[in-house]
């Protein structure tokens, strides 16, 4: 086991994920198990200092969400109402309402901060 440290480079940070990849399904209680839960704990801490995920759209989210399952834009109408206010929505032209957001939401099984603007 190595003497594990904060990370402070990107050299460092990538050796540790490729040594916690190489130990990912270590055995519960065992010394790799333990090294793997030090290095998940500094991975993540690196990532939160140095790593920013880009804002999704949610339009642009729906939209993929609508093409994995092969959904039209006329299949949303049950959800979001007219053809005219599907297509406005989905052109951005129509903001998201917090109640067609919550439709969504449930009938993608999304996570409901993709609707919700980073504070």
């Amino acid at each position: 086991m190595n003497n594990w440290k904060v990370i402070k480079t990107k050299a460092e940070y990538n050796r540790m994920l490729k040594r916690s990849m190489n130990i990912f399904n270590a055995t519960e209680d065992s010394p790799e198990a333990e090294e793997l839960e030090l290095l998940l704990v500094l991975i993540k801490d690196y990532e939160d200092k140095h790593i920013t995920l880009p804002e999704l759209d949610p339009i642009d989210v729906i939209k993929l969400k609508m093409k994995e399952h092969g959904i039209k834009a006329k299949d949303l109408e049950a959800l979001i109402g007219s053809k005219g206010h599907v297509s406005s929505i989905l052109s951005g032209r129509r903001e998201l309402t917090l109640k067609i957001a919550q439709k969504l939401k449930n009938y993608f099984q999304l996570p409901a901060d993709i609707f919700m603007p980073a504070a």
